[in-house]
């Protein structure tokens, strides 16, 4: 890092604790719930908020879909089904393909070629595929280094969570060089259900002991967004990421930024 992007990541990080003082002494803006407590966490996405994830998707996808003599998808069918779990992806993905017309005559005629009878074969050579290559399509977004070490060096706890297998999550933030930012991990199979449920936040706020009100949310899609909203956690959403192939610009959250090096600019502006 040169002189100026230590200025500028300085700058940011100051705005960070402006803003969290501004919460402390005015009790927080009625956007955000008007929470009487200043936040004290950060519960981080991964898939279409740290990193982009799609190319280890694509690759591994194709990859089980070859062993399962099936035709391969477009990096636009996984972009729309990616964010809820691995197991309702390979579902959607299977559907998707057996609906082909040059599959759908097979599929007719063979109970075997349906998504319920492929399923614990495709999820098999899934999880193999994937753990085989995880990380080497994926590439880290601009701004998220800095953005993570602005909230911790504003005093922020940092967690991450993910719909995302812990298997598969773990392994990619150490590839990737963030694993050091973050004091807890949760996947996808960490609990009993998955983002956009509440719980998967609420049991990652008591992990950090706070409430949930302390906590943002910093995600990608309307999952994030929903389950901050029902867990009582304030919310940003990046406009970079998947949300399904929507635009992320018309889920109800309490700002949308570009990058995570906007994202105290953008709180500050909701004191």
């Amino acid at each position: 890092m040169n002189d100026d992007e230590g200025l500028a990541l300085g700058a940011h990080t100051d705005i960070f604790i402006e803003y969290l003082e501004s919460v402390y002494l005015l009790g927080g803006s009625s956007h955000m719930h008007n929470s009487l407590h200043p936040l004290k966490a950060a519960i981080v996405d991964l898939d279409g908020t740290m990193i982009d994830t799609l190319g280890d998707f694509e690759v591994s996808l194709n990859r089980m879909l070859a062993d399962l003599d099936l035709p391969l998808l477009t990096r636009a069918l996984v972009e729309r089904t990616v964010g809820k779990g691995s197991e309702h992806l390979i579902r959607s993905v299977l559907a998707h393909q057996l609906a082909l017309p040059e599959v759908r005559g097979l599929a007719n005629v063979c109970d075997a070629r349906s998504v319920e009878g492929l399923y614990d074969a495709a999820w098999q050579r899934y999880q193999y595929h994937y753990l085989a290559i995880n990380g080497e399509f994926a590439l880290l977004y601009d701004g998220v280094i800095e953005g993570l070490q602005q909230m911790r060096d504003a005093g922020l706890q940092l967690a991450c969570l993910t719909n995302k297998p812990l298997s598969f999550a773990k392994p990619l933030l150490q590839a990737k060089g963030l694993d050091h930012f973050f004091s807890h991990v949760f996947g996808g199979d960490s609990f009993e259900r998955k983002k956009p449920d509440p719980l998967p936040l609420l049991k990652t706020c008591e992990a950090l002991g706070v409430r949930p009100g302390q906590a943002l949310m910093v995600g990608d899609s309307s999952n994030d967004a929903q389950a901050a909203r029902a867990a009582g956690c304030p919310v940003v959403l990046v406009r970079y990421g998947y949300n399904h192939g929507e635009p992320v610009d018309g889920v109800d959250a309490d700002a949308h930024v570009d990058t995570l090096t906007h994202l105290a600019q953008a709180l500050a502006s909701k004191v």
